[in-house]
């Protein structure tokens, strides 16, 4: 398996078509959440994925402070197969990426609320009361520190 990182202008069609292919298909087919998955943030953010010879198995999007909050931020963490380490080993690269790329001394995420222990394993930590967003549970959560 291969790590992948690029911003979007670096994306070529194929591998955006595919990427966003698999966030549409977790985040609004999988969890029967019909929202706008294409949200104009891509095109600022740094795009992550681990592949193998049958696909994409992990992903994360980083984005710099400003684009989605005052720190820089996390999102869209997928992993295809799950409870097999993959989930903790994308969080990490986006959150080498924000360090890396970003200079980040915090980043932020907003965790569905059953994903909340991944993100904590990592050293986010809760600062929201549970909301809604598109229908589904989340929490804010801000990692400080390097």
């Amino acid at each position: 398996m291969h790590k992948t990182r690029k911003c979007f202008c670096e994306l070529t069609t194929e591998e955006l078509y595919r990427l966003l292919r698999l966030r549409v298909s977790v985040f609004v087919v999988e969890q029967n959440c019909p929202y706008m998955e294409l949200d104009n943030l891509d095109q600022d953010a740094i795009h992550i994925w681990f592949e193998d010879e049958e696909g994409i198995k992990a992903y994360v999007r980083v984005m710099g402070q400003g684009v989605e909050s005052e720190y820089a931020s996390i999102g869209r963490v997928i992993a295809v197969k799950r409870r097999c380490g993959l989930g903790s080993q994308i969080l990490a690269e986006g959150v080498r990426a924000a360090r890396e790329c970003f200079q980040a001394k915090r980043i932020y995420l907003e965790a569905q609320v059953y994903a909340k222990r991944l993100y904590e394993k990592q050293g986010f930590r809760q600062i929201s009361g549970e909301f809604l967003l598109d229908g589904i549970p989340h929490v804010k959560m801000l990692l400080e520190g390097e």
